[in-house]
């Protein structure tokens, strides 16, 4: 195998599929990156849980195929200079060549490796940038304690040509919902997919006008993402996810519209004297916004803020870390947050430059408890 590769779409094309290696394979074969050289170049990475495949434009001098460690692959080609790459196979050794810097790695037993999963069936297509938006915004309220599968992935709900996307750590939930083109033999369905390897696709299949196509197969246990020239595979979640709608509440006493970037700014401030970041307390009023942190033994801080607020004067305190994401996942510059009680669940939903209440997208928030 004897090919030439431009630098940043070699890097690139290396360092996305790498994300998806594991960082302690079960095998040492699962640690590699397989480059097969065709009519062009195509970098591939399994594990038998997620794979990712890219197409990378190449001159192709001579074919064949190679698999080679991957992080040590992407640590290089990360760090090539900006000149054209030459990879050539010789035997055992892979060859890699930009300007005067040369590097010869050992191989790995090719036919040891998996074959990668077929794309399974056409589900539906989405733009990417609503795609890569959408999954940001519910990803962020995702669990990371791996002890609770069900909390670590993202709840996709398809219902003809509406799609919904959920995700909880149970102090938080984020939903979005839009429309999207389904595939002609699609059913209603819903799957529950790992929040990480999603956010981890949206971030490169999405983010332009180009599809992404999404393929299912939930008898298997699989879903396929695939954009141009990039593919990912992954198993989904076998577990039951929390019936989250009815913690959605179906009455609010109150409301305030609000700018989002002066209000996160004033959190941040504000919960530097808040112990482990512990609470900051919000008391709405026709007067505006008060917001407080801390205590007379580690310091105290307060901040007033403008805000169109409808209601009963009410106090709540909320993790201040938790706060800013679902204000930072908004992507708008006001915001409504609705409420019932100090110790019941808070909504925040974006407001677009008309005024309006955005649908589509809500963060909720449960609140922590108040001293005394």
């Amino acid at each position: 195998m004897k090919i030439r590769v431009e630098r940043d779409g070699l890097a690139d094309a290396v360092s996305w599929v790498a994300r998806s290696l594991p960082s302690r394979p079960s095998v040492p074969v699962l640690g590699g990156m397989l480059l097969d050289a065709n009519e062009n170049l195509t970098i591939s990475g399994f594990d038998y849980e997620v794979s990712a495949q890219v197409n990378v434009d190449a001159m192709i001098e001579s074919t064949g195929r190679t698999l080679v460690s991957g992080r040590l692959l992407a640590d290089i080609t990360k760090a090539l200079p900006n000149r054209p790459v030459e990879i050539t196979v010789d035997g055992t050794r892979v060859t890699i060549t930009c300007g005067s810097s040369r590097f010869s790695l050992p191989t790995m037993p090719v036919e040891d490796y998996p074959s990668l999963p077929e794309l399974p069936q056409h589900a539906g297509s989405v733009t990417g940038d609503l795609f890569s938006e959408a999954v940001a915004q519910v990803a962020v309220a995702a669990g990371r304690d791996e002890t609770l599968p069900m909390l670590t992935g993202v709840r996709i709900e398809i219902e003809s040509d509406r799609l919904t996307m959920v995700a909880t750590d149970r102090f938080r939930l984020a939903m979005r919902e839009f429309t999207w083109e389904p595939g002609e033999s699609v059913t209603d369905t819903a799957v529950l997919v790992p929040a990480k390897t999603l956010a981890d696709s949206a971030k490169t299949l999405g983010g332009s006008s180009n599809k992404v196509d999404l393929s299912l197969a939930s008898g298997d246990g699989l879903l396929g993402l695939s954009g141009p020239t990039r593919r990912n595979t992954t198993r989904l979640l076998d577990a039951e996810f929390p019936k989250y709608r009815q913690l959605l509440p179906s009455e609010t006493s109150a409301s305030a519209i609000i700018d989002v970037t002066p209000l996160a700014e004033a959190i941040k401030r504000v919960s530097l004297v808040a112990e482990r970041g512990t609470q900051v307390r919000l008391e709405f009023s026709d007067s505006g916004l008060r917001l407080t942190a801390g205590g007379d033994d580690e310091g105290s801080a307060e901040e007033e803020l403008p805000v169109e607020f409808t209601g009963d004067p009410l106090a709540i305190a909320f993790n201040p870390t938790y706060l800013q994401d679902g204000l930072g996942a908004l992507k708008t510059d006001r915001a409504q947050m609705l409420f019932t009680t100090s110790s019941r669940p808070a909504l925040l939903k974006p407001v677009g430059e008309d005024g309006e209440v955005t649908e589509g997208y809500l963060y909720l928030l449960m609140p922590v408890r108040l001293p005394g």
